[in-house]
Parts: structure tokens; C-alpha cells; sequence
């Protein structure tokens, strides 16, 4: 108990770290506050990449910036994990790529079967839940044998060192289906918080089940010694989930930890963001947490982000639209992603491209970018005033 205390007593000197959707990683612990809202200095997209590798995955999904040089990772950079192989069958992605802020693209990782040092259900589908804490890479894995939820497995998360070698494998402890993640650190230890899709939704056969959950992992980061799990805590069940398509699955996605330990998440089928009160020391569930706001301009929101004005911004899986909340539950704001004539104007099914506010991608690097949409498009852009 002493440790998860440790959390909230340091929270306000805590670096955060985050793994996806909206992007991973403007400090998930950016201060709450009353003023002006912070997406409206951004209007225009520029094409920084494409995130497409030599093996040709596709549908980035979880992104995180690198804030300090160690082995392969180098300060500025991002990292963006790949769900869909080059066939475009969701859950078969196995490659992690970093991009400079000049638009140069390497495989940071390429992860197969026989890499893993652990067991892991299933194949390799890296999903959003991609974090960088104490200079070890974290991503979520959900594999699927054709591309479809009916054929996943409950897949695990992936550790990987700063040189991009797979080093250890968490599974088990709830972990199902790990779809989004965030996550803070504190001296040797982090802690991180999964939304899991998979209780009980592959059975369901597309019906709406109320059983996903968000586990908070407290791992500790030895000197020597390889990422631990000290305690598994689910602070959060209960959220809607089915098994889509063409969105592969639809439940809790995206994550965001403000200064004050609430977690913020986004639970995509109900349409709303909910809010989980002392995330970082309760020891029980808060089932789906208090609704922060629903409905208005929210359209199925995927990706989630705290802006550094403490608001939560939140990106739409059906429209692409990011829609920018206050802690007291209003909707402040809200922008659509520029579309282009070559995309036609079809709804976004997959949270896969990414945007960058400008003030943020600078060499400093202390914030996180924040993901546009959903689109599969390859590509990586950035907002700009």
C-alpha cells in the first residue's frame, strides 16, 4: 500500500508516459485548469512520414515519444506500433517503427513468434497500447490468426529493451485483449494502467458484453535486473465491448492520467468519457467511473490525451474529429481532421493516423503528440498553426 501512496505523494514531479490512440504520450499528467481551449491554435496537417516499414504493416496504432537517448532510441524520435500485416488483416502487425522529427523512418523492432522469450497466445497484432518508461519499451499485443476478432487470442505485453530486443512477456494477471494503455513512472518503479477487450467478447459473436476491464500494473525496474510485475489492481470494469468487423474490436480505448490521479477513459461503445477517482492508490474496482461527458460532438472516441492545459482530448473513430474536454465535463472545443479529395469522405473505422500539435513536436520534447484519427492511411501528420 505504501508504494501506490508514493504515486499521488510525488505526482506533481512525475514524468508521464502513455501508449496511444490519441497519442501517445502531452504529459499524462498535465495540470487541470480553467482557461482557453488549446486546440484552437492548430488548423492545417503536413505529412511528417509514412509509417509503412520494409514488410509492409500497416494501420499504425499506438505512438510514444522517446524523451531521452538510450541504445536504439534516440531523443525527438516517436515510435509507432503496426496492428495489420501487409495483407491489411488486423491483429498481424508485428513491427515497431521510429521516425525522426525529419520524417527518417527505421524499424526500431520487427517481432516475431520465435522472438518472444516467454509464452503468448496466438501470433503477433502490436495494438495501441505502446508506452516507454525507465528507457524500456512496452506494447500491447492482440494477435488474430486471419484478421478477425473470432480467430484472437488474449495475447500479453511485450517488453523490449532500448535496442529493440524482446526481453520478457507479461500475460496473465487479467491481461486479455490489451488494447490501449498509459503510463507514469516514479523513481524505479511505473505504474500502468490496460484497458482489456476480450472477456467474454469473442464468445458474444458481435453482441455487446459489460465486461472490460482496466488493470493498473505496478512494475518495478530493478538496477540489472529485468522489468518486474509487483501488483496487479483492476480499477476499472464493466465497459461495453463487441467484436466489429471492421474495427476489429470496439471497447475502453484510450487513457489519460491527469495531475490529480484521475484516470480519464475513453469507452468508445457507450459513446462518453468516464472518470476513475485515486486511479494510482484505490485498491477496488470503480466499475466504468463517472461519466466526464457523452454525447455532443463525441462520435465513438477512440484516442485520448491530457493537452497541457489539463483538458482531455479526444479523437472520434467515426469522423476523425478531435474533441477537446474540460475537467468539469464540457465539451470546449472540437476540430475536424482536413480530408483530402484522394480519401473520399467515408467514416474512419481504425484509429491508425496521427497528428502533432506544432508547440509540442520541438526539440525539447516534453510533451506527447496527439493522434488524429482512424484512418489505415500509412501515414504520420502533423497539426499546424
Amino acid at each position: 500500500m505504501r508504494f501506490t501512496r508514493r504515486f499521488t505523494l510525488a505526482a506533481v514531479g512525475m514524468a508521464a508516459v502513455t501508449g496511444a490512440a490519441l497519442t501517445a504520450t502531452a504529459s499524462a499528467l498535465a495540470a487541470p485548469g480553467v482557461h482557453s481551449a488549446f486546440i484552437g491554435h492548430f488548423h492545417h496537417t503536413s505529412k511528417v512520414a509514412s509509417t509503412v516499414p520494409r514488410n509492409g504493416d500497416v494501420n499504425p496504432y499506438g505512438v510514444v515519444v522517446v524523451r531521452r537517448s538510450q541504445g536504439r532510441l534516440h531523443q525527438g524520435d516517436i515510435l509507432v506500433s503496426n496492428f495489420n500485416n501487409s495483407k491489411n488483416l488486423q491483429g498481424t502487425g508485428s513491427t515497431i517503427v521510429e521516425i525522426s522529427p525529419s520524417g527518417r523512418r527505421i524499424v526500431f523492432a520487427h517481432i516475431t513468434r520465435a522472438s518472444l522469450p516467454g509464452r503468448c497466445n496466438g501470433g503477433i497484432g502490436l495494438t495501441t497500447a505502446l508506452v516507454l518508461v525507465h528507457g524500456w519499451v512496452i506494447v500491447g499485443n492482440l494477435p488474430s490468426k486471419n484478421g478477425q476478432a473470432a480467430t484472437s487470442s488474449p495475447g500479453c505485453l511485450i517488453v523490449l529493451d532500448s535496442s529493440g530486443k524482446v526481453r520478457k512477456i507479461f500475460s496473465g494477471h487479467g491481461i486479455n485483449g490489451p488494447w490501449d494503455a498509459t503510463a507514469v513512472g516514479h523513481g524505479r518503479s511505473a505504474a500502468l494502467f490496460v484497458t482489456n477487450v476480450l472477456n467474454g467478447t469473442v464468445a458474444a459473436h458481435g453482441g455487446v458484453v459489460h465486461r472490460g476491464t482496466v488493470l493498473r500494473i505496478v512494475i518495478g525496474f530493478g538496477r540489472g535486473q529485468l522489468p518486474a510485475i509487483r501488483s496487479v489492481t483492476k480499477v476499472g470494469s464493466g465497459f461495453a465491448e463487441r467484436t466489429d468487423p471492421a474495427a476489429f474490436v470496439v471497447g475502453p480505448t484510450g487513457l489519460g492520467l491527469n495531475r490529480n490521479g484521475t484516470l480519464y477513459v475513453a469507452d468508445t461503445a457507450m459513446n462518453r468519457i468516464t472518470q476513475i477517482s485515486q486511479a494510482l492508490v484505490r485498491h477496488s474496482s470503480a466499475g466504468t467511473g463517472m461519466v466526464l461527458t457523452s454525447g455532443g460532438k463525441l462520435n465513438a472516441p477512440l484516442g485520448m490525451t491530457i493537452a497541457p492545459n489539463g483538458d482531455v482530448l479526444t479523437v472520434n473513430a467515426n469522423d476523425g474529429r478531435i474533441v477537446e474536454t474540460s475537467p468539469s465535463g464540457m465539451q470546449v472545443a472540437h476540430r475536424q481532421r482536413q480530408r483530402r479529395a484522394d480519401r473520399g469522405d467515408q467514416p474512419v473505422r481504425h484509429a491508425s493516423s496521427f497528428t502533432v500539435p506544432r508547440p509540442l513536436w520541438q526539440p525539447a520534447w516534453k510533451r506527447r503528440p496527439v493522434r488524429d484519427d482512424a484512418r489505415p492511411d500509412r501515414q504520420r501528420r502533423v497539426l499546424r498553426r
